[in-house]
């Protein structure tokens, strides 16, 4: 597979190449820092799991905007992660078991023909440099929305992540696991993997999560 030189939108002037990845595109967001568990079934996918466990195991996360994640066709977003297989088992039916944990955010340069699964140029989209802003502010606000919504979420009796969760002081990565565990839309969480920074993100994350619990608040006011 060739190589493409396309310039990282990062505000600085280094030219990278872009590199051949395998490709999944899932009607889920996977965010880096952050494990996924896949179950795969179609016979390209599970030609995929069988690369990646005799290859590095590094593969594309991407969210599916219009389709079904079974039988192809769908049309996809442009911006996905980078994940690396952690753990795989094949069942005795050729089904495959994968965890898989993100590792980098990633920008699609061109999608190349299936071979037999999904393959796309892509190149590392890194976030941009640290702003100004008292990012610890922000953070323990975003991290406030966040455990409120789902403290509210619990209330009503609805599947949801624990409140208990412990979220890493550093704003990159707690933009990231505070998005993941947000009780959003699968819209909302490809536009957090979007953001252009770990401030941006958490802003973002604290205003999303707060409209969610206001949500959650006025259906428990409603009797659910």
């Amino acid at each position: 597979m060739g190589l493409a030189l396309v310039l990282v939108p990062s505000g600085k002037s280094d030219w990278v190449a872009a590199t051949p990845l395998p490709m999944f595109p899932l009607s889920t967001v996977l965010y880096p820092h952050v494990s996924i568990n896949l179950h795969l079934f179609e016979p390209r996918y599970r030609a995929l799991a069988r690369d990646l466990s005799s290859g590095d195991g590094r593969f594309g996360i991407v969210l599916i905007s219009r389709g079904s994640e079974v039988g192809g066709g769908e049309e996809r977003y442009d911006i996905g992660t980078k994940a690396r297989v952690t753990e795989a088992l094949e069942l005795p039916d050729g089904r495959w078991h994968v965890i898989a944990r993100g590792e980098e955010r990633i920008r699609i340069e061109t999608w190349l023909p299936d071979d037999p699964y999904p393959v796309a140029l892509v190149y590392p989209l890194p976030d941009l440099e640290p702003e100004a802003e008292p990012a610890s502010d922000i953070r323990e606000r975003a991290e406030r929305a966040v455990k409120r919504a789902l403290a509210l979420k619990a209330e009503l009796d609805e599947p949801a992540h624990s409140t208990s969760l412990e979220i890493s002081s550093d704003p990159v990565r707690a933009g990231y696991e505070l998005a993941a565990v947000a009780p959003i839309t699968t819209h909302d969480h490809q536009r957090l993997l979007e953001a252009e920074s770990a401030f941006m993100r958490l802003s973002l994350v604290a205003q999303l999560a707060s409209e969610a619990g206001d949500h959650l608040l006025a259906r428990l006011a409603q009797g659910g």
